[in-house]
C-alpha cells in the first residue's frame, strides 16, 4: 500500500471521530460518552438531523440525554417519514429514573406524528423500570410499530408490572395492525435481565402465541420458574419460524423441560437452543433429546450446560445429535456425570466423529450423592425447591422506586433475583473485568471465551475495546496457560464484534489508539498505562482473518510514530511494528 493510500486511511480513521457517522440514511453519535442536557447541548444534532434527507437510523447509544435534549431531538424528527430503526441503548445513564419516561414520550410522539414506520427499537441497558416501558406504551400501540421487527429491551429491569405492559402494548399493536390488513410481524424479541419472573413471562407468552413470526427469543437470567417456562413452551409451538431460543439461567425444572421438549417438536426451523443454567434435570433432558433425534433437522448448537444432569441422560443427548450434520457444538459442562460419565459422553461423541463438536466437560459436577431416590421424591423435593425460590424472591424484593440510574447497582440487583438459588454459582466475569488478574482469568474455567462473550457489549466500539485492554493486560508469555486464555477468550469476542453487522472496524482501531494515548479524544477519555500484553495480543489479532486488512495501515501508521505512551512496551512494540508492516498489502 502506498504512503498516500495509507494517509487517505488515517484521515479516514480522523472523520470516524467526527461526532457523526453517516452511512446509508444512519445518523450516528454512537459510544462518544457524552453528557447531553439541554436544548442547547444538542443544536448541532438537531440541526443535523433537520438536514438529513431520507433520515432511516440514528445512533444515540452510549450518551446519555436529559429530557429538554429528548425532546429537543424529538422536534427534529418530527418531519421524518422515512425514519425506521431507533438505537438507543445506554443512553440515560446517570439520570433519575423520573426523567427517562418524559424523555421516552417526547422522542414517542415525534415518531408517531412523523408517520414514521418502525422496524428496529434498541432501548437496551437503559435500567428504567416499569415506568420507562410507560414511555414507550403508546408508540408500540400506535401505527408506527404496525412494521415492527426487532424490539431489544435487554437489562432494562423491567420487572413482572413492565413485563405486563409491554405485552399488553404488543397484543393491541397486533390487533390494530391486523385491522388494516398488515399484522405485527415482530421477528426479533430480546428481554434478558429484567426480571420478569413467572407473571410477565405468561403475559408475554401471549404476546407471543398471538403473532407467530418470532425468529429469535432471547429472555435469559429472568427468574422464570416452571409455570413460566410451560406458558413460553406453549407459545413457542406457534412460532414455526423460529431459528433461536435463548432461556438461559432460568429454572425448568423436569416439568418446564419436558414441556418445552414437546414444544419444540413443532418447530422445525430451530438452529439455536440455549437452555444453560436451566436445571432441566435427567427428565427433562431425556425428553429433549427425545425431541433432538425425532426431529430439529437443522439444529446448529444445543446448551444444556449447568443443568443437574446425570451420566444416563447425558448419553441419550450425546445420541440423539447422531445424524445432526448441522450441529457445531453441543455443551453439556458442569453437570452430574462423573468421571465415568464423562468418558462415555465423550467416547460415544469420537464413535459418531463429532468429538471436536462437544464442549468441555472441565467443570463437571460429579455423580449426585443421592441418585437412588424414586421418581416420586424426586417430583417432590421439586416442588419445595420452587416453593422456596418462588418465597425467596418475593422476600428478596424491593420496590423498583426511584433514584439514579446506577448500572452497576442495577446489574447487582438483577442477579440476585434472577440466579436461582439451587444452580450453580457462575463464575464471576465482572470481577475479572473489573480488576484483571492471570488467576481470576484461569479460574472462569473453559468457559470463560463464551461467558467474557456474553458479558461485553460489541456494539459499543468503545467498551469492546476496553475489554481487549482488560484482558489482553494479563497475557504473560513465560506461562502457555494464562497465554492461551487470553488469545481464545480475545478471539472469541473480536469474532463476534467484526460478524455483528452493526459493529465498526475503523471505530473499533481508533478507540483502542485513543486508549492507547496515540490519538487526543474530544470526550476527554483518559488513556490506559500500556503494557507488553496489550501490544503482544494485538500483534496475535492482526494476523487473524477475522481482523479486516484495511485496518492493518492505519495501526501501523500510528505505531511507527515516535510516542513515549509506548516505549515501555520495548520489543512487543517492534514486534507489532514488524508484523504491521509485513501484513500491509503491496500497492
Amino acid at each position: 500500500m502506498s504512503a498516500t493510500m495509507a494517509t487517505d486511511i488515517v484521515a479516514q480513521l480522523a472523520d470516524s471521530l467526527a461526532k457523526a457517522g453517516v452511512e446509508e440514511g444512519e445518523l450516528s453519535y454512537k459510544g462518544q460518552g457524552r453528557k447531553l442536557d439541554d436544548a442547547k447541548s444538542v443544536e448541532e444534532i438537531v440541526k443535523e438531523i433537520q438536514d438529513f434527507e431520507g433520515l432511516r437510523a440514528l445512533r444515540l447509544e452510549g450518551n446519555t440525554f436529559g429530557v429538554e435534549a429528548a425532546q429537543a431531538i424529538a422536534k427534529a424528527l418530527e418531519t421524518k417519514s422515512t425514519f425506521k430503526q431507533c438505537y438507543w441503548s445506554d443512553m440515560f445513564t446517570g439520570r433519575l429514573r423520573s426523567e427517562i419516561p418524559p424523555a421516552l414520550n417526547s422522542l414517542g410522539d415525534a415518531l408517531m406524528l412523523a408517520a414514521a414506520r418502525l422496524t428496529v427499537i434498541d432501548l437496551s441497558d437503559n435500567a428504567f423500570g416499569p415506568d420507562g416501558v410507560k414511555g414507550i406504551e403508546k408508540l408500540l400501540k400506535s401505527s408506527a410499530c404496525h412494521t415492527l421487527q426487532e424490539l431489544r429491551l435487554n437489562n432494562c429491569g423491567m420487572g413482572i408490572g413492565g413485563g405486563k405492559i409491554l405485552a399488553a402494548s404488543l397484543i393491541y399493536c397486533h390487533k390494530t395492525s391486523s385491522a388494516e390488513g398488515g399484522p405485527l410481524s415482530l421477528k426479533v424479541f430480546v428481554a434478558g435481565r429484567n426480571r420478569l419472573e413467572n407473571d410477565g413471562a405468561i403475559a408475554l407468552a401471549q404476546a407471543f402465541q398471538l403473532m407467530g413470526s418470532l425468529e429469535e427469543i432471547h429472555m435469559p437470567q429472568n427468574g422464570i420458574n416452571h409455570p413460566g417456562v410451560t406458558a413460553l413452551a406453549k407459545a413457542v409451538q406457534h412460532n414455526p419460524n423460529l431459528r433461536i431460543l435463548n432461556l438461559n439461567d432460568n429454572t425448568f425444572t423436569d416439568k418446564g423441560g419436558i414441556a418445552m421438549a414437546q414444544a419444540l417438536k413443532h418447530i422445525s426451523n430451530i438452529q439455536v437452543i440455549n437452555f444453560g443454567d436451566c436445571l432441566v434435570r435427567p427428565a427433562g433432558a431425556i425428553a429433549i433429546a427425545e425431541t433432538v433425534s425425532e426431529g430439529l433437522p437443522i439444529l446448529k448448537e444445543l446448551n444444556l450446560s449447568f443443568c443437574e444432569i446425570t451420566d444416563e441422560a447425558a448419553l441419550k443427548v450425546t445420541q440423539a445429535v447422531k445424524h445432526k450434520d448441522t450441529l457445531e457444538k453441543l455443551d453439556l459442562n458442569g453437570n452430574c456425570l462423573g468421571e465415568n460419565g464423562c468418558k462415555a459422553v465423550q467416547d460415544v461423541m469420537e464413535e459418531m466423529n463429532m468429538g471436536r463438536l462437544l464442549g468441555s466437560l472441565s467443570d463437571d459436577e460429579g455423580e449426585p450423592e443421592d441418585d437412588d431416590d424414586d421418581e416420586e421424591d424426586d417430583e417432590d423435593d421439586e416442588d419445595v425447591d420452587e416453593e422456596e425460590i418462588e418465597e425467596e424472591e418475593e422476600e428478596e424484593e424491593e420496590e423498583d422506586g426511584g433514584g439514579e440510574d446506577e448500572d452497576e447497582e442495577e446489574e447487582e440487583e438483577e442477579d440476585k433475583f434472577s440466579t436461582p438459588s439451587s444452580a450453580p454459582k457462575p463464575p464471576d466475569v465482572s470481577s475479572f473485568l473489573s480488576f484483571p488478574s492471570p488467576d481470576k482469568l484461569l479460574k472462569l474455567g473453559d468457559r470463560r471465551a463464551y461467558l467474557i462473550e456474553q458479558r461485553v457489549d460489541v456494539t459499543d466500539t468503545m467498551k469492546t475495546a476496553e475489554a481487549f485492554l482488560k484482558i489482553s493486560s494479563v497475557y504473560k508469555d513465560d506461562n502457555q496457560e494464562v497465554k492461551d486464555a487470553v488469545l481464545d477468550s480475545i478471539d472469541a469476542l473480536l469474532k463476534k464484534a467484526y460478524s455483528t453487522p452493526s459493529f465498526q472496524g475503523f471505530s473499533f482501531v481508533s478507540s483502542l489508539l485513543i486508549l492507547f494515548g496515540l490519538i487526543k479524544s474530544e470526550d476527554k477519555v483518559k488513556p490506559v498505562v500500556v503494557v507488553p500484553g496489550h501490544l503482544q495480543t494485538l500483534e496475535h489479532v492482526v494476523q487473524q482473518d477475522y481482523f479486516p486488512k484495511e485496518n492493518v495501515a492505519v495501526l501501523e501508521a500510528f505505531m511507527s510514530r515516535n510516542d513515549k505512551a509506548l516505549d515501555s512496551c520495548g520489543n512487543a512494540r517492534t514486534l507489532l511494528q514488524s508484523t504491521l508492516h509485513s501484513l500491509k498489502s503491496p500497492s
